[in-house]
């Protein structure tokens, strides 16, 4: 038999995360969406929920119970919240686990601790590149070996770059095709220029240009094994397919209760066919946009080859969090497109997910 119904543990996950989405990051949303910054205090209640640390090996300070599944929940209710924020409190995960899935022993021992120490640190990973044929399994930057090192040369972008990181997550091709390599963020040659986009205004995201950037060969992910290039793609899409659900919800639910207030000729225009309709419609496309995020992510906690999954739960996922956060902004009518309502900023953090790469892992 086929149960959708989380566990107990996860329903209370996901009620905790539901409150402090509610509670904490909506409340935020729009003052980070104009300022450009998030709160350290704000990271700082993240961290003591343990939304990565608790995933993340007890060898190392964790709390062993990583679960793609869990993850996903977790990324759709911060996401309700807020997309930049939701993308801010799990940035430990692009580093974190990438190292604990693939990385050394050496890696692990050195990197790992500090996500589960008393203090948020943030992780980055440099997987989007500005080229019209981009290609994540294929790489345009390159790493040269070149005796003990390797050499990284090459471009990025849409690179969280929150301050408080050392280390950022660079896929790259080298002589055995897509790897990963742990790269410091204040390596010479490494230049960055600040990103000024459409959506994600409140997560400080970056165009990194490596310049013959020379790093110890030990700081291959992996060192000399497979990096797993592929696995952080399809985690990465499985968690954006999360959050691109969560913010599909969060506008369908704007939509919908305006839509019992708003009155026109006497009565609550949700009672107009057009609008019922179209809020129906909408319930229909996050449901099942949030079915395949499930499976994949299930597939994921089975060992299960995922890649077609992934990359189905989010196309879809991605064109649904669009098409949902535009029709709010239609059925809020004027008061959809002026900024003291949320579903304008809902709009143009959907319209993101087109050109997002792993801004999450699961």
């Amino acid at each position: 038999m086929i149960d959708f119904e989380p566990s107990e543990e996860q329903q209370l996950i996901v009620e905790t995360v539901r409150q402090f989405a509610a509670n904490e990051v909506r409340s935020l949303a729009r003052d980070c969406d104009e300022s450009g910054k998030i709160p350290d205090s704000l990271l700082a209640q993240a961290h003591e929920l343990g939304l990565t640390a608790n995933a993340l090996p007890e060898a190392y300070g964790g709390g062993g119970e990583r679960s793609a599944v869990t993850q996903a929940l977790i990324a759709e209710e911060l996401a309700w919240g807020d997309l930049s924020l939701a993308v801010a409190l799990l940035s430990p995960t692009l580093l974190a686990f990438p190292v604990a899935d693939q990385g050394s022993e050496a890696q692990k021992s050195e990197l790992l601790g500090q996500f589960a120490g008393a203090h948020f640190v943030p992780g980055s990973i440099a997987l989007v590149e500005p080229r019209y044929d981009f290609d994540p399994f294929k790489p345009h930057c390159q790493a040269r070996r070149d005796g003990d090192s390797y050499v990284l040369s090459g471009e990025k972008c849409f690179v969280p770059w929150q301050d408080g990181g050392a280390t950022t997550l660079v896929t790259a091709s080298d002589e055995a095709g897509a790897a990963a390599f742990l790269v410091p963020r204040n390596a010479d040659g490494l230049e960055i220029e600040r990103e000024a986009n459409m959506g994600l205004r409140g997560l400080p995201t970056v165009e990194l240009e490596l310049r013959d950037v020379r790093i110890p060969a030990s700081s291959r992910l992996g060192g000399g094994a497979e990096s797993g290039v592929r696995s952080i793609i399809n985690r990465g899409r499985v968690g954006l397919s999360a959050m691109a659900v969560g913010v599909a919800r969060a506008a369908f639910e704007i939509a919908r209760d305006y839509a019992k207030q708003r009155e026109a000729f006497g009565v609550p225009i949700a009672t107009k066919q057009a609008i019922a309709f179209k809020l129906a419609d909408m319930a229909i496309e996050i449901d099942g946009a949030r079915l395949l995020a499930w499976e994949a992510a299930w597939r994921l906690d089975q060992g299960a080859e995922v890649t077609r999954e992934a990359t189905l739960a989010y196309q879809r996922a991605s064109q649904v969090a669009l098409t949902v956060a535009d029709g709010a902004v239609q059925v809020l009518g004027g008061h959809g497109y002026i900024r003291d309502y949320l579903p304008e900023m809902h709009l143009r953090n959907a319209r993101g997910f087109a050109n997002f790469e792993a801004l999450t892992l699961v």
